[in-house]
């Protein structure tokens, strides 16, 4: 038996016990060290119809039992893995979509990552499992994951040198938005938020300047970068105000970057000529990171070119679980929390 943390709503996460999951061919168990609370881990009115359920997919961990037919790993490699992985074969691998594909939205560990251990599928195993360098941490090791997605984000949006970047929204995926657009040389990063703690956090990972949400974000857009709005904006978060806000910071032919979910049956409404007619904004949105976005993540968190480590503000071990999705869901004083599912 072992023990998982039990997801009922975020005020509701229980430690309860489970039979470790037997492998088959081609498959892993991996004893998890370490798993991050992502943002999504929080969603409930995404999660109320499936509980209860063991989250957690931003993972570090080591083998302990390798599947029949498992050559490429053994027992004791460190590594990290994908829940979800691509088929590699439809119409939308073929045409560069794997993160929409059909089976990668089917694909997932078992349980999850909340557990002391879990089980790796076959087609997991041949397509998302990442070796650990030594110098990679378990704990630095939950980042490649959501790092993964920020790097298709920013791919996806054409977040260069120079560019002008406005991240609304300055949580975990706000922060990594911000350091990672620092890394790449974009020029001036402004970063919004309410919470004052968060604004902090942003100045420290790479923003240039920070505002207030509340405040009147296109004028001050102005008055800091010569009169200008900027070139990408990235939402990170699900407030609806931040739609309006973000429109109206975009400069002509900017783009903006839809990265964060959003309450289930929100809708925006928008002037079609004012975004799309002389204007030439683009809208796009981005979900999840394929293969070479989790090993480009891994290699940014091994040369230290992306510092993670200073990123966490708790690790809590498994019985902690509870109030670590508080911290998350609470979105206060707190960045990354770290569940350590051995402890």
């Amino acid at each position: 038996m072992m023990r998982v943390g039990m997801y009922y709503s975020n005020s509701d996460v229980r430690v309860e016990e489970m039979p470790i999951p037997q492998i088959g061919p081609g498959e892993l168990l991996v004893r998890v060290e370490a798993c991050g609370i992502c943002g999504s881990d929080c969603m409930e009115w995404y999660r109320i119809n499936k509980v209860p359920l063991v989250l957690g997919h931003e993972i570090g961990g080591e083998i302990v039992e390798v599947g029949q037919g498992v050559r490429q790993y053994k027992a004791g490699d460190r590594i990290s893995a994908s829940h979800h992985v691509p088929c590699n074969t439809c119409h939308y691998c073929l045409a560069g979509h794997q993160t929409v594909c059909d089976t990668l939205r089917q694909t997932h560990f078992d349980p999850g990552g909340f557990a002391e251990y879990l089980r790796l599928p076959a087609i997991n195993v041949d397509r998302g499992v990442y070796l650990l360098p030594d110098e990679v941490s378990f704990e630095e090791a939950t980042f490649i994951e959501p790092l993964a997605c920020v790097l298709r984000g920013q791919r996806l949006a054409r977040i260069q040198l120079g560019l002008s970047v406005l991240v609304m929204g300055s949580g975990m995926a706000g922060l990594l938005h911000i350091h990672l657009a620092r890394v790449t040389g974009a020029t001036p990063i402004i970063a919004t938020d309410i919470v004052d703690y968060r604004l902090m956090q942003a100045l420290q990972f790479g923003a240039d300047w920070t505002f207030s949400a509340n405040e009147d974000i296109p004028t001050r857009l102005q008055e800091i970068n010569d009169g200008k709005l900027v070139d990408v904006v990235i939402i990170c978060t699900g407030v609806t105000t931040a739609f309006a806000q973000a429109l109206q910071s975009v400069k002509r032919g900017g783009t903006v970057l839809f990265f964060a979910p959003i309450n289930q049956g929100v809708t925006m409404p928008f002037s079609v000529n004012d975004i799309f007619w002389r204007n030439e904004i683009t809208l796009i949105s981005s979900y999840a990171g394929d293969r070479a976005d989790h090993v480009w993540a891994l290699e940014l968190i091994r040369s230290h070119r992306v510092a993670v480590k200073e990123m966490i503000t708790h690790r809590l071990p498994l019985a902690q679980a509870q109030s670590g999705f508080q911290l998350v869901a609470c979105a206060k004083e707190s960045m990354k929390v770290i569940i350590e599912p051995q402890r």
